[in-house]
């Protein structure tokens, strides 16, 4: 099967709005003829939801949270990038856009990048009309940061908490339409499968998580956004809900996981300080705004703190490595999370960590203190450090923070059109469950940017091209097609209840964590996920033989749902490793050993990059990799060639 990306033709600044002009309407008494199922209800859901009621559709929208407004996308701390240009320093909507495309190491879809920039202006607008108390300067204008990638301030924050807030905006729109009744809410719902009828996504198969009810919903279309699948790692800085089931269950009837071995690793979380942790904690990438990452430039130091002997604010200053602003001196500790990762890793590596478990370095705040005064910093980041100090024990006023790398945010996801549609016609998918915006590497506040420029503007414009084909109304949720889908998801959930195993859901998802964090993590290669490759399936047969899933399916029960999830994350795991090892070149989060720039590079004599950066390969792999899942044989690889007419493909550096 081709892949037809659908991208308008014509110069890149006016394909969107020749798209939109070319794009087919539907009236508005006849919007009121077609039902649309969206799945997730957080920024991208939320957003979907509630424009798509407002527009006159009939929404059904499922969460498996107790309500919409604890949504994933509350946790999102630091900020929302637009290209408003309010510091006046140079920033552009065609900016904006170069920097996303260079951030994600020109492995992202061109003439979806430019929309993502050119609509960030929008979603500002937007949610300063619902209400979203973004920070502002001293005269009323809203204030700006600055994140990793860019060298303008485009962030714009609510404090530590911008997830939360615009969570909260988003949420009063959505509340609204339910009010009004064009939204029918569906909290505490689990999708488990999804419904084609004639090669069609029409429905969706659920599982009510206190009653343990199967039940089947039909609709003219349905929108997946159901966010990403960090969690496959275990530990993660996601929640421990989130979860990759809804995608994976998509893809297992025909849709295809684009770029899977794209996974995000966060350079400022608190540090894994034993085997009894569940998950991670982010600290905001704003803090880098402010702080100075570095390491001990010794062993011995290191050591030395690691025991206890000596505290981190006793370390002379010429005896600390400021590596990120000796390494890269053009945007210093604001190089983007990829690198900045690869960076704490090699010094740690190099014996210099100073956690306990030697997987740690600093992110300090003294000169911002003596510069800006106490009261300036807890203005900008008070919650984030009194949740530091909560989390680790440690004063950050007085004491540096302590960091390490940490799997965060997922570039790969269903891959779709320009439109948001699958190659499953009528299924659509937004947010960080779309692989389309950012590429090998997701530059800090993109995802929120993303999730509300899918939900508010994009997909409100884009669906009638696919509903002005149907016929609205006609498929129902008593057709044979829904009714052998149910029984299959019945089945599936009586066959995990009835293993009676003797290992907890936990233990098996721990281990997979662990194979994927060591053979698929920070750093990759042919024969570590070639290992990967083989461990999986051994480790999946031992789950569906050994597994123990207490209680039963017809009441609430978690460690049902936890199995469920875990059963898709080792299968879909297994894919992430093929693509991963088909890949071999580095780009971004995608860091394969075998492919680095070294001392013998010309490009590393002649100053253009560094040794030890991602070496890519844009003659072999300039491309989607979009997987077909083949059941228990290998996934077959699609491409989709990636062409660039507004860039130019460069070596990605920042020094």
């Amino acid at each position: 099967m081709s892949l037809d990306s659908k991208i308008p033709s014509g110069p890149i600044e006016q394909k969107w709005s020749k798209h939109k002009m070319d794009s087919k309407l539907i009236n508005p008494a006849n919007k009121r003829k077609f039902s649309i199922i969206v799945v997730g209800s957080g920024l991208a859901g939320g957003a979907a939801a509630a424009t798509l009621a407002e527009l006159g559709y009939q929404v059904k929208c499922f969460c498996y949270q107790d309500s919409p407004r604890r949504a994933h996308s509350i946790a999102a701390q630091g900020g929302i990038n637009a290209a408003k240009n309010y510091r006046n320093d140079g920033d552009s909507v065609r900016r904006l856009f170069y920097d996303t495309i260079k951030g994600g190491d020109f492995r992202a879809r061109e003439a979806n990048v430019y929309r993502l920039a050119e609509v960030s202006n929008n979603i500002i607008d937007q949610c300063v009309a619902q209400g979203v108390p973004f920070a502002r300067e001293y005269g009323g204008l809203l204030d700006n940061r600055s994140f990793g990638g860019a060298q303008v301030s485009r962030t714009f924050y609510a404090r530590g908490q911008t997830g939360q807030q615009l969570l909260i905006g988003c949420y009063q729109a959505l509340e609204k339409e339910i009010h009004k009744g064009g939204v029918k809410m569906y909290p505490r719902t689990e999708m488990l499968d999804v419904v084609l009828v004639d090669g069609h996504a029409k429905g969706i198969v659920v599982r009510d998580m206190v009653t343990g009810e199967v039940s089947s919903h039909a609709a003219d279309a349905v929108i997946l956004a159901t966010g990403g699948y960090g969690n496959v790692f275990f530990l993660s800085t996601n929640a421990m809900g989130c979860n990759v089931t809804a995608a994976w269950r998509a893809a297992k009837r025909g849709a295809y996981f684009a770029n899977p071995c794209y996974t995000q690793i966060h350079p400022t979380c608190i540090p894994v300080s034993g085997d009894y942790q569940s998950k991670l904690t982010l600290m905001s990438e704003s803090l880098r705004n402010d702080g100075r990452v570095w390491a001990p430039k010794t062993q011995e130091i290191a050591e030395k703190i690691r025991k206890g002997q000596l505290k981190p604010s006793e370390v002379p200053e010429d005896a600390r490595d400021y590596y990120l602003e000796r390494k890269y001196p053009s945007f210093g500790n604001l190089a983007p999370r990829d690198i900045s990762s690869r960076a704490a890793k090699e010094a740690c590596d190099d014996g210099r960590g100073v956690a306990k478990t030697g997987l740690g370095v600093y992110l300090d705040f003294r000169d911002a203190i003596d510069r800006l005064g106490d009261d300036t910093i807890r203005a900008r980041y008070g919650n984030l450090f009194q949740m530091y100090d909560k989390i680790a024990g440690e004063n950050p006023y007085k004491q540096p923070m302590m960091i390490y790398p940490a799997v965060h945010y997922t570039m790969g996801g269903l891959w779709v059109d320009y439109n948001l549609m699958s190659n499953v016609p009528g299924l659509h998918v937004l947010g960080e469950a779309n692989f389309s915006d950012h590429g090998a590497n997701r530059l800090g506040a993109s995802a929120l940017m993303q999730g509300l420029a899918d939900g508010y503007f994009v997909i409100p414009a884009t669906i009638a091209n696919y509903l002005a084909t149907q016929k609205p109304g006609t498929v129902k949720p008593d057709q044979p097609e829904f009714k052998k889908v149910e029984e299959e998801v019945k089945e599936r959930t009586s066959r995990l209840l009835s293993v009676n195993g003797t290992r907890t859901v936990d233990s098996f998802h721990k281990q997979l964590g662990e194979i994927m964090w060591n053979k698929c993590g920070m750093a990759r290669s042919r024969e570590g996920l070639t290992e990967a490759i083989a461990q999986i399936p051994a480790l999946r047969e031992e789950f569906w033989n050994n597994v123990r899933v207490p209680g039963s399916g017809a009441q609430a029960n978690m460690e049902l749902e936890k199995a469920g999830r875990v059963a898709d994350f080792l299968e879909f795991g297994e894919m992430m490793c093929y693509d991963a090892r088909d890949r071999e070149e580095s780009c971004g989060g995608h860091f394969r050993v075998e492919h680095q720039f070294t001392e013998a590079d010309p490009e590393v004599q002649s100053g253009k990059t560094q040794s030890g950066e991602a070496k890519r390969h844009d003659d072999q792999f300039c491309h989607v990799s979009a997987w077909e899942y083949q059941g228990d044989a290998p996934p077959v690889l699609h491409k989709e060639k990636l062409e660039f007419e507004a860039v130019n493909l460069s070596i990605r550096s920042y020094a």
